[in-house]
């Protein structure tokens, strides 16, 4: 067995295919869209890698023939604005096979020792504004869009090669059938009463300016949160433009307070559902049937959500998420994922609760020294 590092076309395509093999007649795992995957890794025109930079590395059996994958990730970033030496791993996938996966991991954090790190955090892909966290309970039902997925053997091969708990992060499922207290509904209905609040859907003419608005509020709203790193614009373009292909805007929903943006709530379809039939190629001819079959998509994932801080105790989130379900159930979409939280997040976590959310899958952080 040899660790590689990805430098031909050839090795860039197993690093991608790998998943098709490692996931073989695995009924809940759901094959990413490519272009997706090959937009993500590409240090030469993904905005993340202006601040950061990644090396990939292919585990190759003695037949040349990939069975383990693992990018090493430095987020310069990261490291200033939480004043650490800490790099990152992600887009890990293995066979079940502990010496292949030692192997990986002692690739990875070979690499970001010798860019002066001192820790390793993950998996991540490629930062905290992603994918991110190693599946540990919920293996019962599919990921959502955007949600990572892995068999449950993964967790063994992570501890043990020495890496532990830096933070668990929930999942949150709701259905048309959920309830919220009565304390929630008296807010609701004394803050609609009042009209201080307005709600809008996006302006489909000045979607670069909506998209710069949601990563003002998102920065501002999430700064305290651990390992948080705020959105550069250009990432925030970039992210806007990759969405706006796939998104239905109508279950994006602002907040305004006399005439500013004070708040936003963000969903996608869940695309999930229908990828399967697409086996990760939407162009040239997948994009016909992915428009006939997204009509059938019945749930949705609320990716972002969140108020500017001087809103918070207002109870304008509560308000916020009444016009947002709203919306959602406007669109005949019959439940819904809100992830992902941190398990140590105890005000969006009492929030979750309270509208009638229930944690059902939980995802983890590892870290480990090198």
């Amino acid at each position: 067995m040899e660790i590689s590092r990805v430098r031909s076309g050839k090795e860039f395509k197993e690093f991608i295919r790998l998943p098709w093999r490692i996931y073989d007649g695995d009924p809940n795992w759901v094959p990413p869209l490519i272009w997706m995957v090959k937009e993500k890794l590409d240090r030469k025109k993904h905005p993340f890698f202006g601040h950061a930079e990644a090396e990939y590395f292919i585990a190759l059996d003695n037949r040349r023939q990939a069975v383990g994958r693992i990018a090493a990730i430095v987020d310069r970033r990261h490291n200033e604005i939480h004043r650490d030496r800490t790099g990152f791993f992600g887009l890990f996938e293995c066979i079940k096979d502990e010496d292949t996966a030692a192997a990986l991991f002692e690739a990875a954090g070979t690499w970001l020792k010798g860019k002066g790190l001192e820790a390793v955090r993950g998996p991540v892909n490629l930062s905290m504004n992603d994918e991110c966290g190693l599946l540990i309970e919920g293996f019962d039902l599919p990921p959502v869009f955007m949600m990572p997925y892995n068999p449950p053997y993964y967790i063994d091969l992570l501890e043990k090669n020495a890496f532990f708990k830096a933070r668990d992060l929930f999942a949150f499922l709701m259905d048309t059938s959920h309830g919220v207290s009565p304390k929630v509904r008296e807010i609701v209905d004394r803050l609609r009463s009042s009209n201080e609040f307005s709600f809008r859907q996006p302006k489909r003419n000045e979607l670069l300016e909506e998209a710069l608005r949601i990563m003002e509020i998102y920065n501002q709203g999430w700064s305290n949160n651990w390992g948080f790193v705020p959105w550069t614009e250009a990432e925030m373009v970039h992210m806007a433009g990759m969405l706006i292909r796939l998104a239905d805007l109508n279950i994006v929903l602002f907040a305004e307070h006399k005439g500013r943006t004070v708040g936003f709530a963000a969903a996608l379809p869940n695309f999930n559902e229908i990828l399967p039939r697409l086996n990760g190629k939407l162009f040239p001819l997948g994009i016909f049937k992915f428009l006939v079959l997204k009509r059938r998509i019945k749930g949705i994932r609320a990716i972002v959500f969140g108020v500017l801080p001087e809103y918070m105790r207002t109870g304008l989130a509560y308000l916020l998420y009444d016009e947002f379900e709203k919306a959602i159930t406007a669109r005949n979409y019959e439940w819904g994922e809100l992830s992902w939280e941190l398990e140590d997040n105890q005000a969006i976590n009492r929030f979750a609760a309270s509208i009638g959310a229930a944690v059902y899958k939980k995802y983890r952080i590892y870290e480990k020294n090198i």
